[in-house]
């Protein structure tokens, strides 16, 4: 699976909105948008800062492990 669609079903497990996740995350919600379509891709340290937040590992956020 691709990163922004890991991120995306995440965001939703939660029950957020990528506004609120771009809030947490010191981030705008273009920038959320762009990573849920796969438009952009978040830099090492936002994948840190995701994989904490969503207490997985970047292996899985990467999609190298379920």
């Amino acid at each position: 699976m691709e990163i922004g669609k890991i991120i995306r079903e995440l965001r939703l497990e939660k029950k957020l909105t990528q506004s609120s996740l771009a809030k947490l995350l010191n981030t705008t919600q273009d920038t959320i948008s762009l990573w849920e379509l796969g438009k952009s891709f978040p830099d090492i340290f936002s994948l840190i800062e995701i994989a904490k937040f969503f207490n997985v590992s970047t292996d899985y956020l990467l999609g190298l492990e379920n």
